[in-house]
């Protein structure tokens, strides 16, 4: 999420009364989770094991729960809470609002069915055709020639909770979703808008019906996913995947381009690219089949038949 003007250092610290290390006029311009990261943003860490990946990320001020030496070109703020400070000021940056069509900006060519509900800042190219019972949330971008059939919901909050002392703390959502051109999306579909981030669809990318894509997941181009496909967040698909139905892919894997997970696979781990997937947890499809072949044979081999 980027900031709509810089501010210093000392002025974001103050909003949520903590201690600083740094320059007092040192310009932070955006606030992002981790895996979005760039030059200028804050960004949160609150466990050890992760420290050194915040700190050396793109991320110029690190927002923390113990004061540690700080990197050079970058800041500090000193939090006993970094979850909460973090969510604090999301909200104070992106509150919820009430939708009131404002600065919506609709193609007088794109078709809009009854019944479709638009949050603000919601842009809709040319061509585009959105069916009834759609809900595209605020901060939505769709691009031209896009098809969206009924009952999807575009732009919903990411599930993404701290979980403490048994108790999930949720973390505000105020990221975006973009639909790049030629996209078709099916009836009752979820795609969730980034924690602070983009989840982004790629142009010419088909998603049947029943399919959910999670919070900062970025879809290349020419992409197929099948009914009832689920991804989680931060999952980086390449051009040119296929996903058949059932699918389903935990955060933070990538998909390299030109593969194909078959029907009900369980992925893993990355897939490479040009390779197809199948089984739960998935294997390459040749040395799966190669296995289930095996299986049939075991019978004869142990002699119970």
């Amino acid at each position: 999420m980027k900031l709509p003007y810089s501010h210093t250092l000392k002025a974001i610290a103050e909003l949520i009364n903590c201690k600083f290390i740094g320059d007092p006029d040192f310009l932070i311009t955006g606030i992002n989770e981790i895996h979005q990261v760039e030059e200028g943003d804050l960004v949160f860490v609150d466990n050890e094991k992760y420290y050194n990946k915040a700190l050396n990320s793109a991320a110029t001020t690190i927002l923390i729960d113990k004061e540690v030496d700080c990197p050079e070109g970058k800041a500090l703020i000193i939090s006993e809470n970094p979850f909460k400070d973090f969510n604090t000021l999301t909200e104070h940056f992106s509150p919820v609002e009430l939708w009131s069509n404002k600065n919506q900006e609709i193609d007088a060519s794109a078709m809009i069915f009854p019944n479709v509900t638009l949050g603000n800042n919601v842009k809709i190219g040319k061509n585009s055709i959105i069916y009834s019972g759609v809900v595209i949330y605020s901060n939505t971008t769709i691009g031209d020639n896009v098809i969206i059939h009924a009952n999807t919901v575009i732009g919903g909050d990411a599930f993404y909770f701290q979980t403490k002392d048994e108790k999930h703390t949720k973390m505000h959502s105020c990221g975006s979703v973009e639909i790049e051109n030629e996209v078709e999306i099916g009836a009752s579909c979820s795609i969730d808008k980034g924690v602070s981030g983009v989840t982004r669809i790629g142009e010419g990318t088909k998603i049947d019906a029943q399919v959910h894509i999670g919070h900062d997941t970025v879809v290349g181009k020419n992409c197929r996913f099948a009914a009832q496909v689920g991804i989680s967040g931060c999952v980086t698909i390449e051009d040119n995947v296929t996903l058949w139905g059932q699918v389903g892919v935990p955060a933070n894997l990538t998909l390299k381009k030109n593969s194909t997970a078959l029907g009900q696979a369980g992925i893993l781990k990355d897939m490479e690219e040009g390779k197809s997937y199948l089984g739960s947890p998935a294997k390459e499809a040749r040395e799966e089949f190669k296995e289930m072949a095996l299986i049939r044979k075991l019978p004869e081999i142990l002699g119970l038949k």
